[in-house]
């Protein structure tokens, strides 16, 4: 399974970012998908996912009310956007799914690493103050 990230770099504080990822267009359907991000020194954690249809949403605290997440089935991709970067978004950034037999009601489970079936190439995010 292949999923890409892209969209990384080094990013202005107060600025916006906008990452993506894109899967296999067979199963791309079937799956909820989210994004997780490590920051040096740090343990990885969860940012934000999103439904297989794109009808529910859940956010870390983190980048609650600034962030949106998104997806287009037609086109295999799910976008992470987060406005007004602070350094602590600094992080390497990389996309998950997991499948759609379990479902998106459980916010920790949404945000438990462990429960992601696939995960993507990273992307590295720098936020310069």
């Amino acid at each position: 399974v292949q999923l890409q990230a892209s969209g990384g770099g080094l990013v202005q504080a107060g600025d916006s970012l906008r990452l993506s990822c894109v899967g296999p267009t067979r199963t791309f359907r079937t799956w909820h998908m989210g994004w997780f991000r490590q920051a040096p020194g740090k343990e990885r954690e969860f940012v934000a996912a999103i439904s297989w249809s794109g009808a529910s949403t859940h956010f870390a605290e983190s980048v609650k009310g600034r962030s949106t997440i998104s997806r287009d089935n037609g086109k295999n991709t799910m976008y992470l956007q987060i406005n007004k970067v602070e350094p602590d978004d600094t992080a390497i950034y990389y996309c998950a799914a997991y499948k759609i037999d379990r479902p998106f009601t459980d916010a920790s489970l949404i945000a438990a690493a462990l429960n992601y079936d696939y995960w993507g190439q990273e992307t590295l995010v720098t936020v310069s103050s």
